[in-house]
């Protein structure tokens, strides 16, 4: 393996790794938000 396709490898594990990081963060962002609405929701049918 060349020295520049190992620097590939390497950026392309970082962006991989990234990615599902950011992925599992957006999903738990979206759930806080969504309990946020439903204790909004009840608030407001009191």
């Amino acid at each position: 393996m060349t020295r520049f396709a190992s620097l590939i490898a390497v950026f392309a594990a970082l962006i991989a790794g990234l990615s599902l990081a950011g992925c599992n963060t957006v999903h738990g962002f979206g759930q806080d938000v969504e309990k946020v609405g439903d204790k909004i929701s009840g608030a407001a049918k009191k």
